[in-house]
């Protein structure tokens, strides 16, 4: 449970080394995270920074914990294991199929799954990654993400070591966007990688006036916006091209280098992988699940969720589900929908969060949106919106009439958002929006007849024509 320093990467190298299997965990998990990880990923050994002994406090004492700086009493310096012998002879060989990493889920509808990945998954799957991302020897590569998350192994790690570029590292107490910049233009980064998140708060930042040494800008995570590809190729005149991917798998839809990118769409899939839009029945459908095919099945592909007792359950029969639904047009490139449990109806009409949210971030007030249904009583849901405004921005009803009228010019009657809400937005510890959560929130008002106060609803506007 290390932040962005040394002794992760030592770390990570010498129980591959070992044939130890690794737990990546943020700094971030509370107690009930870290009992949770305990129990259920049978933990032995334990890395923490001194300054966070006291979490552990009353946990299973058989664990052997090891510290950064001043170790606690029980507690082993990881500065005394620097003294022990260079030389390293294995007891046994380490198959590629071993297991090498087990990774928690960030949870974004349920109890975090456990994910296990071989020696063979990551290091040779990420060659993917490394292709999407255009890695060459001698890169130096900045991927913005936090230690614990699968996302930093495929970016932090795998990928640019497989192609002999150097790791470059900005810790920041709190992300500060326009340092970040600064740091990439001093330090001559020339690939980078970072979140939708972090993009939406560095196109706010005066982009044209940072001289950089960048050739390759990627995203991944969530699905990006277009208007924030349409910027950075007009200030950097790079493409920013985006992934899909999951803790599950490496990168399985992507632009790849030399690849037409086509704003608002995923990729086309990655070499291995064979991708299919399948309904419940296993058929293929045009607008469907994101699957992947089985038999064989891709080497980046995980060994499958582990169960508490250690047992997997079951891939699929022929094909894996990630869970997500996707359409594909006919030259192959796919357009994020949305979690199967986020798509929604809305008077019969299919609605994709995802393509309000876009509609929503091109408004200039709109720092980031989460989309979700909420009870009617004439059309049973319709959309409403939970919004972050940008930093000068007012949460008032003039914003309110302004976003309303704004989607009134580039979303269809059927989908257009009835209501707004200005919130912070509920997110997992790796930074994903919890929709689940305000679903809830808003079936519970609804229950209750207790409707928002913060709300703004479309038809207490009388400027907006009837729609």
């Amino acid at each position: 449970m290390l932040g962005n320093v040394v002794p992760l990467w030592e770390t990570m190298l010498a129980a591959m080394k070992v044939g130890a299997v690794v737990i990546p965990a943020t700094t971030l998990l509370t107690r009930n995270d870290l009992e949770d990880r305990f129990e259920r990923g049978r933990v032995r050994h334990l890395i923490d920074n001194a300054a966070d002994a006291a979490k552990f406090d009353g946990l299973d004492p058989t664990v052997k914990r090891i510290a950064l700086g001043e170790a606690p009493s029980g507690w082993t310096s990881y500065a005394s294991l620097l003294h022990a012998s260079p030389s390293f002879t294995p007891d046994a060989p380490t198959n590629a199929t071993d297991p090498m990493l087990l990774y928690f889920t960030s949870g974004t509808t349920s109890r975090p799954k456990l994910v296990e990945h071989s020696h063979q998954s990551y290091p040779v799957g990420h060659l993917i990654t490394m292709y999407w991302l255009g890695l060459q020897l001698g890169d130096m590569h900045l991927n913005i993400s936090s230690p614990g998350w699968a996302k930093h192994a495929y970016s932090c790690f795998f990928a640019p070591w497989n192609a002999g570029a150097t790791v470059f590292i900005a810790n920041q107490p709190r992300f500060n966007a326009r340092d970040i910049l600064r740091a990439i233009a001093a330090n001559k980064v020339t690939t980078l990688c970072a979140p939708p998140t972090v993009w939406r708060m560095l196109v706010q930042e005066d982009m044209q006036s940072c001289t950089t040494a960048l050739r390759e800008v990627c995203s991944a995570g969530e699905p990006l916006n277009p208007e924030i590809i349409e910027h950075v190729q007009k200030i950097w005149n790079l493409t920013l091209r985006e992934a899909y991917a999951q803790t599950e798998t490496t990168v399985q839809i992507a632009c790849f280098p030399g690849q037409k990118v086509k704003p608002g769409c995923m990729g086309q899939e990655a070499p291995g992988y064979r991708i299919r839009l399948l309904d419940a029945d296993e058929k293929e459908i045009e607008e469907g699940e994101v699957c992947i095919a089985l038999n064989p099945a891709p080497v980046g592909l995980m060994r499958g969720y582990q169960n508490d007792d250690g047992s997997f359950a079951p891939l699929g029969r022929t094909a894996y589900r990630t869970g997500d639904v996707a359409t594909c047009d006919a030259e192959g490139y796919f357009t994020y929908v949305g979690r199967a449990d986020d798509v929604f109806k809305a008077s019969d009409y299919r609605i994709s969060p995802f393509e309000l949210e876009s509609a929503l971030i091109e408004h200039p007030a709109v720092a980031e949106a989460a989309v979700v249904p909420t009870p009617d009583p004439l059309r049973l849901a319709v959309p409403k919106a939970y919004v972050r405004l940008t930093a000068n921005s007012v949460p008032d009803r003039t914003t309110a009439l302004s976003i309303f009228q704004h989607l009134g010019q580039v979303l269809a009657p059927f989908k257009r958002v009835r209501r707004i809400e200005f919130s912070d937005l509920p997110k997992t510890i790796s930074g994903k929006i919890r929709r689940v959560e305000l679903r809830q929130e808003e079936e519970k008002r609804a229950k209750e007849g207790r409707p928002s106060s913060n709300e703004f609803r479309e038809e207490d506007f009388p400027e907006l024509s009837t729609r």
